[in-house]
């Protein structure tokens, strides 16, 4: 024992030895990069200005980033070259930051787009009228690698903007679905600041009296693209140009949005399946009707050229012309009613707005007899709330949802022809500057998933504006299990139900 004692010590030793006595050939060489990334560079300030120098820059000399401001539009602060980038190396997620450049006139030279290095050694990180800035950075410091590289444009609602400043400041954002407030009316132009709501809160856009579409008039709505600045005013989104707010269709809010439903009772299908909504104002029936459609598109491998109004098999029809709903109330359309099928809980005092024996009674205008009125499997299948009692190709639905499978549902053409959508949580009929009408156009592709339970009701959680028709928490799938002898609140209670947001 006493030897291995001592044949261990003398490998220590001899280790030791060999570790103390390492050539400099034997160490890795490593260098410091010359470049600091805008989310460290932003870090360094606490609220005092602060020249760089070596030290606080940890070696680095320099920025490289990519070029997001635009002056031809006169709607950047002058002189300010404003440019973004991303940690290259480390913690890469999430830091995208933007900074201001104060270069003087020379900063009119650069467009969206441009790959600069900056170099910043002897500059100063300060706020100047709230922006927070690089000061005495000669132009002769920016050099311009390249053009035309890719910008990222984050889509950021008003309640994230205002919760995180910083974190946006200085870099190119979208803000989806603002509505100004108050709407604009004639002779309004773009000039000054102007409010816009998305359902998540409100942010200022501004627009200086001297950018060249100042005098236009405003969008109400519309997805508005900008630069974020702190200004001393408060935090505000300055478009580039006009081409920075995309018009958008007015959305119309809906009476009734779309909250849940039943695709595969415990006994047969047929006159069992139903439809929840949830009514967002006091609606009598009678003086403003309403029309359900449902669409199943089992086992067709063909778009409908008439979309909603097809018939037959594919799509149903439920006129809603008697009876009353208050503003907050769950409503239902179906046939019996019943909350899981033949023999379960009778739901007849809940408030059902449509009754039809739909498994043996054509549907109202279109729609043949079916005993699978909502599809449990297979392709894509969907509901729609119309407006009024009349329903063609070419009716544009108040809410929509689809859910399912897939299936050919959709024709680019010419012409096209599909089931039309709305501008909703799950939809929007106009991107990139392009208008798409259908479910399966563009980036209309969002479905809810078949309940992964045989039986479950499918709940939709959210929370609509019903003043401004916009989903401030987009609607999410929740699958309840039912039983025999499950109550009424086991649908209308449930956490996750769409509630009314009044803002």
């Amino acid at each position: 024992m006493k030897k291995i004692i001592l044949y261990v010590a003398a490998l220590i030793v001899l280790c030791s030895t060999w570790m103390g006595c390492k050539r400099d050939s034997d160490y890795i060489k490593v260098s410091v990069s010359p470049y600091i990334s805008n989310f460290d560079l932003r870090h360094l300030y606490k609220g005092t200005d602060l020249p760089l120098n070596n030290e606080n820059l940890g070696g680095a000399t320099s920025i490289r980033a990519v070029v997001v401001s635009d002056h031809t539009g006169g709607n950047i602060p002058a002189g300010l070259l404003i440019v973004q980038n991303s940690r290259v190396a480390g913690n890469a997620i999430d830091s995208l930051r933007g900074i201001a450049i104060n270069i003087g006139t020379d900063a009119s030279k650069y467009v969206p787009g441009d790959s600069v290095h900056v170099n910043i050694l002897g500059a100063t990180l300060k706020r100047v009228d709230g922006i927070m800035q690089l000061t005495g950075v000669a132009p002769t410091n920016v050099e311009k690698k390249a053009s035309g590289k890719k910008i990222i444009v984050r889509g950021v609602n008003s309640g994230a903007l205002a919760s995180r400043p910083g974190y946006y400041e200085s870099t190119l954002i979208t803000i989806s679905k603002g509505k100004m407030a108050p709407e604009p009316v004639a002779g309004d132009t773009n000039a000054g600041n102007k409010t816009i709501s998305d359902g998540f809160g409100t942010a200022v856009v501004h627009t200086e009296a001297a950018a060249t579409f100042s005098n236009e008039g405003p969008k109400p709505f519309a997805d508005v693209t900008g630069i974020v600045f702190a200004t001393t005013s408060g935090i505000q989104l300055w478009p580039r140009s006009a081409d920075d707010s995309d018009q958008l269709p007015e959305i119309i809010p809906s009476a009734l949005v779309i909250t849940g439903y039943l695709t595969d009772p415990s006994s047969t299908d047929g006159n069992y399946e139903y439809i929840q909504f949830k009514a967002t104002r006091d609606i009598d029936f009678a003086a403003t009707p309403f029309s359900v459609v449902t669409c199943n598109n089992a086992g067709i491998l063909v778009a409908p050229n008439t979309g909603w109004a097809f018939g037959g098999v594919r799509t149903y029809k439920f006129n809603i012309s008697s009876g009353t709903v208050k503003k907050g109330q769950f409503c239902y359309v179906g046939a019996n009613k019943a909350i899981w099928g033949l023999g379960t809980t009778d739901i007849s005092n809940a408030v059902w707005i449509a009754s039809k024996q739909y498994a043996t009674v054509n549907g109202d205008d279109f729609g043949t007899a079916t005993g699978n009125l909502l599809a449990n499997s297979g392709n894509v299948a969907g509901v729609a709330v119309f407006a009024g009692l009349t329903v063609t190709g070419n009716s544009v639905p108040l809410d929509v949802i689809m859910y399912g499978g897939n299936g050919l549902v959709y024709s680019a053409g010419p012409p096209a022809v599909g089931y039309r959508i709305t501008n909703t949580d799950q939809y929007s009929t106009i991107q990139s500057r392009v208008t798409v009408p259908f479910y399966g156009a563009g980036k209309n592709i969002s479905k809810f998933g078949f309940p992964s339970t045989a039986g479950a009701f499918t709940m939709l959680g959210g929370a609509y504006n019903p003043t401004t028709g916009i989903w401030s928490t987009g609607r999410t799938a929740k699958f309840i299990v039912l039983t025999g002898s499950s109550p009424l609140s086991a649908i209308e209670e449930a956490t996750g139900f769409t509630t009314l947001v009044d803002k």
